[in-house]
């Protein structure tokens, strides 16, 4: 069986080529909002009622002296990732040059009075050349959705473009899109919560695509844009890549020493203390040690001012209801981890240098106990003379499930050292 992915593979491909390929004209649009850096966005499609990543969408912006250059980077799941470039006027928007190369093509456009350049099929072979007249009013498709957002936005406001999107089965590369809807609505962020949007609809009438992007009233940037191609739709979320509230400095080579570059060793004992919170119950014969399985995970986290940071700002972000920042590859390499070795919860680190280190573990156990119980009562009699009732009681065994998570900030004082520590819960 084909696996779906395969088949979105096509699909993505398309719709992607929608986003770099529609909109926009010159004359409408304010230069002053445009931002150096770079944006990725996550590729997200509709597929049999689920919502399946089908790759990521990477933009990069820059403003230098009379030009704005773009370059995208592509990368669909099945395919190899590939870069494109197109440069504009920043005065006017109209285009200069754009390249894109990758699996499916080769294309080249120089822009001028005429429009040059070339277009290889890489499945056929083919090769086209490109010469057409470039007098007309346009902007090249690589730059949306930059330029809309760009345009003069705010409630009901309306307007349509030219774009030259090159394909070899055009008769015209000059077609229109029209922005039909533009209102306010608010987006919710995972990690920097609400923002106040334009919520802006492009139609291109001829293909009947639709997109509906939302762009920040403040910033302009784009947060989020679904599409409808060929009865297809594609989400793309920008992944926030940029945002980091943690400011504390990170230093790769100096935490990585920490981690082993020494000869210090901790070890270990991971358990909870069992409890009983249904107090109101008669609970006897609770076992008293739940020592961690063999297998639990054990990590080890640097406890310098970085980490630290870093867990605040989560712990934070939880509070919030929001989800929490992920490490960047270098911190994550910094983290050591090991797993209990035997079946009375031991773990060992070695190679450790003097500093803090937070010790952190989830574990689950079987929470047993016994507990007493009345099932009935005797009335008792001397000659017929009632003389009292006693309680008639079993004791019944119980079984129940129970996590734990412990963490636990152990200091190594001296090269060398030995420090012996017990990861215990005593309570939920």
């Amino acid at each position: 069986m084909q696996s779906p992915f395969r088949k979105l593979i096509p699909i993505a491909a398309a719709l992607l080529a929608i986003i770099t390929g529609k909109v926009l004209a010159q004359g409408k649009f304010d230069p002053k909002l445009l931002q150096n850096g770079q944006q990725t966005l996550a590729c997200f499609a509709q597929h049999e009622g689920k919502e399946l990543p089908i790759g990521t969408f990477t933009i990069g912006v820059n403003t230098d002296g009379n030009r704005l250059s773009l370059t995208t980077t592509t990368a669909i799941i099945g395919l190899e990732p590939w870069k494109d470039t197109a440069v504009s006027d920043l005065n006017t928007f109209k285009p200069i040059y754009l390249a894109s190369h990758n699996t499916m093509k080769d294309l080249v456009v120089n822009f001028g009075s005429d429009i040059t350049g070339y277009h290889i099929d890489k499945k056929t072979g083919e090769k086209k050349q490109i010469k057409e007249a470039g007098n007309r009013s346009f902007v090249d498709s690589y730059t949306y959705p930059f330029i809309l957002s760009l345009l003069p936005l705010t409630t009901g406001y309306k307007t349509d473009f030219s774009v030259y999107e090159y394909k070899p089965t055009n008769t015209d590369n000059v077609k229109k899109a029209l922005v039909t809807e533009v209102k306010s609505n608010v987006y919710v962020s995972k990690f920097t919560g609400k923002h106040d949007v334009w919520e802006v609809t492009v139609v291109e009438p001829s293909t009947n695509d639709r997109m509906i992007s939302l762009i920040d009233k403040k910033t302009r940037r784009l947060w989020r844009t679904d599409m409808f191609a060929n009865g297809q739709e594609v989400k793309m979320i920008d992944m926030e890549t940029d945002f980091n509230s943690i400011k504390a400095p990170f230093d790769k080579t100096k935490t990585l020493q920490m981690v082993q570059g020494g000869d210090a060793v901790i070890t270990g004992q991971v358990f909870a203390r069992d409890f009983d919170e249904r107090n109101k119950l008669q609970v006897v014969n609770i076992k008293a040690k739940q020592v961690a399985s063999r297998g639990t995970q054990v990590i080890l986290i640097p406890y310098n001012d970085y980490f630290k940071e870093w867990i605040k700002v989560n712990e934070d972000q939880r509070k919030k209801g929001r989800e929490g920042i992920a490490l960047s590859d270098d911190a994550a390499q910094c983290i050591k981890s090991t797993t209990v070795y035997d079946d009375a919860g031991h773990f060992e680190f070695v190679n450790l240098m003097p500093g803090e280190y937070l010790l952190y573990t989830e574990f689950n156990f079987s929470h047993g106990y016994s507990q007493s119980e009345v099932v009935g009562y005797t009335d008792h009699y001397i000659n017929g003379m009632f003389q009292g009732t006693s309680a008639n009681t079993v004791s019944r065994n119980y079984s129940v499930g129970a996590g734990a998570t412990v963490k636990k900030v152990v200091t190594i004082d001296k090269p060398g050292e030995k420090v012996e520590v017990k990861l215990k819960k005593t309570r939920a």
